[in-house]
């Protein structure tokens, strides 16, 4: 018995020894588990995505954040471009503004001049980064004297649709795939006669951005030292003959009913879109960004073809629209390099495949074009693989490659302005004079208060 009582008392001690061993183990591994957590850099990403376009970044964060242990990105919505940049210039140096951010096309001036961010060329020098897969005019746009500022992400071009079942119902041989002036006006006044003026042919929003592409495929600079690519503008240019061409063709088929004026603003887009989609519109420029919402609002077969260019001169190019992806320098080394990280991802050729098949933005990486998703897109909807060519063959210069000037959304409503004076009929020269002395004087008022020399 007392040989009995000592085996069980050892074998007593000995449970207790081993259940403070398993307790003492699950909480070192707990407390190893939340110090992995907490080891994790926290990204703060702020963004403008809406609709199927924050649904599809949404899972890229989500996949990003379980495929490694170092960063967590935290995406937040900040409302639209105007609102999400001021909000970023007003909460830099506080704990408040983020690691990572989008910011509008227009802004690019705005927010390089801040001296808020790290150019992403500091991480694309450190880790060797073959920037060259990804698209030269998209990078050109958001790139200053061979450095690159933020990476470009939700790309668009402007592009012409065209309802093609319309056409063929109308007897109408289609416009190329990239159209002049002429070509555009042919199918535009067949397709009003042949339905006895029942279908207009063409409408063109009022709208800044469009003008600013006349004279981009025609070569033509919009702002002086090279659309600010050599130096800042100190003089822009609208009353040149490249935009006087393409408001007299607008107006021209305006006047004899070929061609729709919608006016500006969100009823324009609107109001287009219906008419288009019910077939009392047979074509309209619009971004490339629209192709998904066209092709799932119609059972018609849709048409896509390049910005129309001037008669009898080859297309320059048209450059680009959307936002990039940008890193502010007031975040530690770590969240900068995240924020990077991140960016990488995002670029790699299957992200920007699926990317382009959610939301309709171009895929910007070049091997985008191999991958499965994008290929089946493309098979079933042929079309759809229109602007990625036209992103493609374009070479980036200074007149394509965007307008390098703060102030940009001030020029866009100046030139709105004198659009829809002449598409109500008004004298060409006479609206576009004035729109460009109103913005020469804003220009002069802004470089004289930032010391710049006109």
């Amino acid at each position: 018995m007392k040989y009995l009582r000592h085996f069980l008392e050892f074998t007593f001690y000995i449970r207790k020894f081993l259940l403070a061993a398993l307790i003492f183990l699950a909480t070192v591994s707990s407390f190893g588990t939340q110090a992995s957590a907490k080891t994790r850099t926290k990204i703060v990403f702020w963004h403008e995505m809406t609709g199927p376009a924050q649904v599809q970044l949404n899972k890229f964060v989500n996949n990003y954040n379980q495929s490694q242990s170092n960063y967590t990105v935290i995406p937040q919505f900040e409302g639209n471009y105007n609102e999400a940049v001021q909000k970023i210039l007003n909460t830099h140096g506080t704990s408040a503004s983020p690691a990572l951010f989008q910011s509008m096309d227009i802004s690019t001036n705005q927010i390089a001049s801040s001296g808020y961010t790290t150019p992403v060329q500091k991480f694309i020098n450190e880790d060797n980064y073959d920037v060259s897969k990804i698209s030269s005019i998209a990078r050109a746009f958001y790139s200053q004297n061979g450095k690159q500022l933020s990476m470009p992400f939700n790309t668009s071009q402007p592009v012409l649709y065209y309802n093609a079942s319309l056409l063929k119902k109308y007897k109408i041989t289609p416009p190329p795939v990239d159209p002049s002036y002429s070509d555009i006006t042919r199918v535009a006044k067949q397709l009003y006669q042949h339905s006895d003026k029942k279908v207009k042919g063409l409408s063109i929003e009022i709208y800044g951005w469009f003008f600013e592409q006349f004279l981009a495929n025609s070569g033509t600079s919009l702002a002086n030292n090279n659309d600010g690519h050599s130096g800042t503008p100190t003089s822009v240019s609208f009353d040149n003959p490249a935009a006087i061409a393409a408001m007299k063709w607008i107006q021209t088929n305006i006047k004899n009913g070929s061609f729709m004026n919608y006016g500006a603003g969100t009823n324009a887009s609107t109001n287009e879109m219906a008419s288009f989609l019910s077939g009392k519109l047979g074509m309209f420029l619009q971004s490339s960004a629209s192709i998904s919402q066209l092709t799932a609002g119609t059972k018609d077969k849709i048409g896509v073809t390049y910005y129309p260019h001037l008669d009898n001169k080859k297309a320059n190019g048209v450059s680009i629209g959307g936002a990039s992806l940008w890193i502010s320098n007031d975040k530690s080394l770590q969240e900068q390099r995240g924020a990077w990280e991140f960016i990488k991802y995002l670029m790699s050729p299957t992200n920007q495949a699926s990317w382009q098949s959610a939301t309709g933005y171009l895929a910007l990486n070049k091997g985008s074009q191999n991958e499965p998703v994008l290929q089946k897109l493309y098979q079933h909807y042929p079309s759809s693989k229109v602007p990625s060519l036209q992103l493609s063959k374009t070479s980036p210069n200074n007149t394509n490659s965007g307008v390098f000037m703060q102030g940009l959304i001030q020029e866009r409503t100046s030139v709105q302005t004198a659009m829809e004076q002449i598409y109500n009929g008004g004298n060409i020269r006479q609206a576009l004079q004035e729109a460009e002395n109103s913005m020469n004087s804003a220009v002069k008022s802004a470089n004289k208060a930032n010391k710049v020399q006109n």
